[in-house]
Parts: C-alpha cells; sequence; structure tokens
C-alpha cells in the first residue's frame, strides 16, 4: 500500500507543481524535480509518515525499475531521430558535435580540476579527477526530450540536438571507461588493458548489437497486428523486455560483457522506425502513453537528490569548479565544432546550452566508481561532488534548454485561439445542460 501511495503522491505531487509553478513560465520537468525533492526523505519524507512522501533513500531507491523503464522509453523514443533522410542533412554535423564537445568539456574539467588538485592535494587526487573529467561527458537525455515534448520544439536545432544527444551516451561510455581504467592504473601500478579498452567496446557493440536484433524482431511481429491498440500494446511490452534483457551482465574469460540499456533502447528504436513505414505513428501513441510514467521519473529523480551535499564546502567548492568548466567546455566544443560543420548561426549560438542538463548517466558512473573495490574509499568524493552537480544540472539546466531554443526561434508562442480552447469547451458543455 505504502509504495502504490507514494507512487500516486510522485505523480500528483508534480502536476500540482507545474500549476504552481506556471506563472514563472519553468519547464514541467523543472516542477516535477522540485515536487520530488519536497517529497522526498529531506523534507516531507522526513515526517516518517507512511506512504506520505519517501522517508528514507531506500524508499526512493525501491521504485528504482520506474526509472529503469521511464528511461528505456526515452532512449527508444530519442532513437526514432536517427532516421535516415534525416542522417543524410545532419549526419556529419550530429557526429562531429557529438565526439568534440564530450572531449573539450572533459578536457576544460581535468584541466581545472588539476589546478585545483595542485592548490589542494589533500582533498581532490589525480585519479579522482580523471574519472569527474569523464563523467563531465554525459548529457542527460530525458530532460533534454521532456523540453522538447513539452514545448512542441522544431527546426533544425531540435533536429540535430536529440542525436547528438543520442551519439553522447556512446561518446560518454568509452571516456568514461579509458579514464577510470588510467585512474585505477594510478592507484593499483597495474596497467589493466582489457579494462581500459575491451569492456568498454564490448558494451557498445552489443548494445548496438542487442537493439539491432530487438528492432528488427519488432518490426516483423508488428506485421501481424493490425489494430492500433494491440501494435501500442506490442512496443510497450518489447521495450519493458529490451530493458530487463539490458540489465543482463556477465563474464566470457577475461572480458565483462554488460550492456546500456539507453543504447540498446535507442538502437531498437533507430532500427524499427527506419524499417517499419508505420513507426511514426506508432512513435506519436507511445509518447502519449508514456507521459504519466515520465512525469513519475522525474518525480523520483528529484527525491533521489542528497541535500546533505551542501554541507561539506570543500564538495560545495570542487562542485562549482566542475559545473562552471563542464559548461564552458560543452558550449566551446559546439561552438568550434558547429562553426567547423557549416551550421547555421542560431545553431552556432545556441545548441551548446541545450547540453548542459546532467543526470541519469552520470549517476550511473559515479555509482560504477563509488562499489568498485579497486578504486576503495576515494569513490565517495566523486559521488558526492556528482551529486551537487546533478542537482544544481537538474534544476537549472531544463530552463536554459527551453530558453535556448525559444532564442533560436524553435518554440513557438501559444496563440490565443489555444489558449482560449479549453474555456470555449466549457462553454460549449454548459449551454448544452
Amino acid at each position: 500500500m505504502n509504495i502504490l501511495l507514494s507512487v500516486s503522491i510522485a505523480l500528483l505531487a508534480g502536476l500540482l507543481m507545474t500549476r504552481l509553478f506556471k506563472p514563472f513560465k519553468l519547464p514541467d520537468v523543472t516542477a516535477y524535480l522540485i515536487a520530488g525533492v519536497l517529497i522526498g526523505p529531506y523534507c516531507i519524507g522526513a515526517l516518517g509518515i507512511g506512504g506520505l512522501g519517501f522517508p528514507t533513500m531506500d524508499a526512493v531507491h525501491a521504485l528504482g525499475l520506474v526509472a529503469d523503464v521511464a528511461l528505456g522509453f526515452i532512449a527508444f523514443s530519442i532513437g526514432s531521430e536517427f532516421r535516415l533522410e534525416e542522417l543524410k542533412k545532419t549526419g556529419k554535423q550530429a557526429f562531429v558535435i557529438g565526439i568534440v564537445q564530450a572531449l573539450v568539456a572533459t578536457l576544460f574539467v581535468d584541466l581545472a580540476l588539476y589546478a585545483v588538485h595542485i592548490a589542494m592535494p589533500d582533498k581532490l587526487s589525480l585519479p579522482q579527477l580523471l574519472v569527474l573529467g569523464a563523467i563531465a561527458t554525459a548529457t542527460a537525455p530525458a530532460a533534454t526530450l521532456m523540453v522538447v515534448r513539452q514545448y512542441k520544439a522544431n527546426g533544425p536545432l531540435t533536429k540535430l540536438l536529440l542525436p547528438i544527444v543520442a551519439l553522447d551516451d556512446a561518446v560518454g561510455l568509452i571516456i568514461f571507461a579509458v579514464s577510470f581504467g588510467v585512474a585505477k592504473t594510478l592507484l593499483s601500478g597495474q596497467v589493466d588493458l582489457i579494462s581500459i579498452i575491451v569492456n568498454p567496446l564490448m558494451e557498445i557493440l552489443c548494445s548496438l548489437v542487442l537493439g539491432a536484433i530487438m528492432g528488427w524482431i519488432l518490426t516483423q511481429l508488428e506485421k501481424m497486428f493490425h489494430s492500433n491498440t494491440n501494435r501500442l500494446n506490442l512496443a510497450t511490452g518489447f521495450v519493458f523486455l529490451t530493458v530487463a534483457l539490458s540489465m543482463l551482465d556477465f563474464h566470457v574469460g577475461p572480458v565483462h560483457v554488460s550492456f546500456s540499456s539507453l543504447l540498446v533502447c535507442m538502437m531498437m528504436g533507430t532500427i524499427f522506425c527506419n524499417i517499419c513505414p508505420l513507426s511514426e505513428d506508432l512513435m506519436q501513441r507511445s509518447d502519449k502513453w508514456t507521459s504519466p510514467l515520465l512525469a513519475t521519473f522525474f518525480v523520483i529523480s528529484g527525491a533521489e537528490l542528497e541535500l546533505n551535499v551542501f554541507a561539506d564546502i570543500a564538495i560545495v567548492g570542487i562542485g562549482i569548479v566542475y559545473i562552471l568548466f563542464r559548461c564552458l567546455g560543452k558550449y566551446t566544443g559546439t561552438l568550434v565544432s558547429a562553426k567547423a560543420t557549416k551550421c547555421e548561426p542560431q545553431i552556432c549560438k545556441y545548441l551548446g546550452v541545450t547540453l548542459f542538463p546532467q543526470a541519469g548517466v552520470a549517476l550511473g558512473m559515479c555509482s560504477i566508481v563509488a562499489s568498485s573495490t579497486d578504486f576503495g574509499n576515494q569513490g565517495a568524493l566523486i559521488r558526492n561532488i556528482t551529486l551537487f552537480a546533478v542537482l544544481i544540472y537538474e534544476l537549472v539546466g531544463p530552463l536554459m534548454t527551453r530558453q535556448a531554443l525559444m532564442s533560436a526561434g524553435e518554440i513557438k508562442p501559444m496563440e490565443q485561439h489555444v489558449k482560449d480552447r479549453r474555456q470555449i469547451k466549457l462553454e460549449e458543455a454548459k449551454n448544452k445542460k
């Protein structure tokens, strides 16, 4: 009963918060995150009233399945942006920008934190700064997609943004695996080429292969159904199945075989949308079905943000350096590579800002570090700095993304007749009575 109450209160609190923040014109995702903070363990949840919010972090983590499934649907939806006809126009630009902005963000954070390391070697070690630099590559696909959907953003910047966010995950995994491997080598003094090179390449390759297979099977099964309802049920079931299969984790000799659920579901969406002629209609129906799931996901994400990171001034200081130089790296890398690939001026100016949000992928990376026995107790600092950064990015990032899309002219003001549509319908219903 408590779990059902928590889920229902999470969704309702998020929806009510969007109304409360409507005068401030904030994106819905920001309202959901703030609602999550309020009902989390540090606010209402601290009262310990069963079902009213989340009293402990364990209660929040108990709903981790919601987050896994929501990210699966988000990745599936983003995968549909890799349509061949669109990639012929923007594929080269997305590929170059996606790689360059990730590398420059890592470089900027590494250099800035190295200066902090020199000034305070007892607070930040060289292995720690290398890992934080790698985590800086990650961009939150969920927050970006939610802003695009809410405001129905459309235009060249939006069409380039979503493939870059998807590519960012693959690039981030490689950079993180290499940096983490080098960091462990510095601690142990032993070079492990399998961990540094083979494992990350295997994860990406296996994820793409599994996603392609699932996308092909989904397309073949879709031909058996003619009802839109049954086709939607089939697609939904496949996303659940794919997320479950992505959790497989095993060893083949010294090689660790694992999967990225984001990459697997993105690849499934890409294959499905390129070989199924009715995929576009089905994706639109799926987006409507998943709206409450994504709202609940963001409220839970807000509840997961640990406010106690503010208690350590060293973490706050290092976190501020990390946030500022990651943003500077993302923007600079995007600006330079966008100009090099001859993107339109508004893309060069505003695309980098839309890549600031950071959440799930970064938290997944720092969880790997925190649970690593080879990294010892050094993972705790990385986790806390990442949590601090995610707290700031998640609350401010969606707002900056919306503003960038508006400045680029890809979010159109809602026309008055659209605003008044609900009022007209209410008056018509009243007249009928």
